[in-house]
């Protein structure tokens, strides 16, 4: 085989199934799911401006108070229907729902698997045409097969997770997707509308030299985070510091390239949020098991991240995640337990 020949995302998933005999597909077919629906949702992101009802606020909020945005909605419910009339689902939980949604025909009833995601991570840059994304989560389902999946299903720990990943609808479309095999990243070839192998085995740098947080909060932060930010902008030669910042205001794309190059990515407790900011479940849980997949660390502050139980399906936790050694690094300084005045 040439080795400039391009391998797509379905090509790669049936390769990898093929090393288990006792594999059955459904995962994979699971993950090709999720990627038609990155396509669709890719699709109309690359339409925002031209088209009418995709750019703006939708004038509604979801669970959480936020203002939803029309986009939020278009991949929200791209996801649910592709899920839906997949045969491996048996249902969801979304970012964007009150509640979980179980698919109840034959099919999904005797599925194995669940999935969770935010459709659309970064939704405030979607006017300005800054880097978007979409998270999801795959568990294997704790219910009975046969009967419609149950609230515990969507409340496991992230060390439970059969895999996870994102598509990021940046300067090029890519899914970046981990299994406990490894974490690989395909990129949208649009020319013939697949998603072929681009990035194989993907390891993050166990150091970097990027810090990302909203640091208009630090005013908000408890004293050992503050500390922290000082020691990134002290000028130190032998560790490589100052650092630089950057931060672009959406989890998946400051992620993406804390994956590549190394670095941090922080969102902390602080004042106005005492138990964190984002979700466990949507996004801390999902993007924690890619990037230790790749050999790097997501801490809360006080534990792991894949450790925590989730106790409800919208729970907020901080984090701290990217290149190992700052992770630890930045733990030094908050302790063992973060708290906030």
């Amino acid at each position: 085989m040439s080795q400039n020949r391009l391998v797509t995302m379905d090509e790669f998933t049936i390769q990898e199934t093929r090393k288990f005999p006792q594999a059955t597909g459904e995962l994979s077919s699971l993950l090709r799911d999720l990627g038609l629906a990155g396509k669709i949702i890719n699709k109309q992101v690359r339409k925002a401006g031209l088209a009418d009802g995709i750019l703006g606020a939708h004038g509604a909020t979801n669970v959480q108070g936020e203002e939803q945005m029309k986009l939020d909605v278009l991949a929200n419910d791209t996801l649910i229907d592709i899920l839906k009339n997949s045969n491996e689902c048996a249902g969801i939980a979304s970012e964007e729902n009150d509640n979980h949604v179980c698919y109840e025909d034959t099919f999904s009833a005797n599925s194995k698997y669940v999935v969770l995601f935010d459709p659309l991570d970064g939704s405030s840059n979607i006017d300005v045409n800054a880097p978007i994304g979409t998270i999801f989560s795959i568990y294997r389902r704790v219910s009975d097969l046969g009967k419609p999946c149950t609230e515990a299903d969507f409340l496991q720990a992230g060390n439970r997770l059969m895999a996870a990943g994102y598509i990021i609808y940046g300067s090029s479309t890519m899914m970046v997707y981990a299994t406990r095999l490894g974490v690989n990243g395909f990129t949208l070839e649009p020319s013939i509308g697949e998603f072929c192998l681009s990035h194989p085995n993907m390891k993050v740098p166990e150091d970097g030299k990027i810090y990302s947080i909203n640091q208009g909060n630090t005013i908000k932060l408890d004293d050992g985070m503050k500390a922290y930010l000082d020691y990134c902008m002290e000028s130190n030669k032998e560790e490589g510091r100052p650092y630089g910042h950057r931060y672009i205001g959406s989890m998946v794309a400051d992620l993406h390239r804390t994956l590549i190059k190394g670095g941090i990515f922080m969102y902390p407790a602080d004042k106005s949020n005492a138990k964190g900011k984002l979700r466990l479940q949507y996004e801390c849980n999902p993007m924690s098991f890619i990037v230790e997949a790749a050999g790097g660390k997501g801490h809360t502050g006080y534990s792991n991240v894949l450790d925590v139980q989730p106790t409800e399906l919208h729970q907020r936790v901080p984090i701290f995640i990217g290149s190992k050694n700052m992770v630890n690094k930045v733990l030094e300084f908050v302790g063992e337990k973060q708290t906030v005045a």
